[in-house]
């Protein structure tokens, strides 16, 4: 009988294993929808992401091309800083078309979480609007909206609020066109 329960302990304890996939998006482990925290292709780590050395890898588009932008406070808007990351993320993109792409909307923990997910669908939506605008085809994307509830900095500061007011790039690897 006290085989049978460690053996019951063990088969539960797999099976919780099992739920937690942090390689299911093909980041291993670094996040993004459904990941570990929300963080997009690069907010957690960068084990098995590659080398950052090669421009093919998902450590160069994390760390070189970058998978975020930023927005002011209630803005979906692009600023040129924001542009000009997504151009090099349409290019890397482009280069790289085994890819599908799930562009995050984020915001700040200020306002209500209704109006935070509305802010964060506006946010993914530009960014995703600008990619198709640059040659990445509709069917790579998807968006989804965090709203307030994934931060990455956590405080009652500018500083952190403006982190957090983001739209991360997640690749998601053998599923592109």
């Amino acid at each position: 009988m006290r085989h049978l329960t460690k053996a019951a302990l063990l088969i539960a304890a797999l099976g919780l294993a099992a739920c937690n996939n942090p390689d299911r998006y093909g980041q291993g482990g670094a996040g993004g929808a459904g990941g570990t925290g929300g963080y997009g292709a690069g907010g957690v780590g960068t084990t098995g992401l590659g080398d950052p050395n090669d421009p093919k890898s998902l450590a160069y588009f994390q760390q070189r091309v970058g998978d975020r932008v930023l927005f002011a406070v209630d803005q979906h808007t692009l600023s040129p800083d924001g542009r000009s990351v997504l151009s090099g993320q349409a290019q890397w993109l482009n280069a790289n078309p085994h890819y599908a792409i799930i562009v995050e909307g984020h915001a700040d923990e200020q306002g209500t979480r209704e109006y935070n997910l509305a802010l964060g669908a506006r946010r993914a939506a530009a960014a995703q609007d600008y990619l198709i605008s640059q040659g990445i085809s509709p069917a790579r994307l998807r968006t989804i909206s965090y709203g307030k509830e994934r931060p990455i900095e956590v405080c009652s500061t500018e500083a952190c609020y403006s982190q957090n007011r983001r739209a991360v790039t997640v690749l998601s690897v053998g599923a592109g066109g």
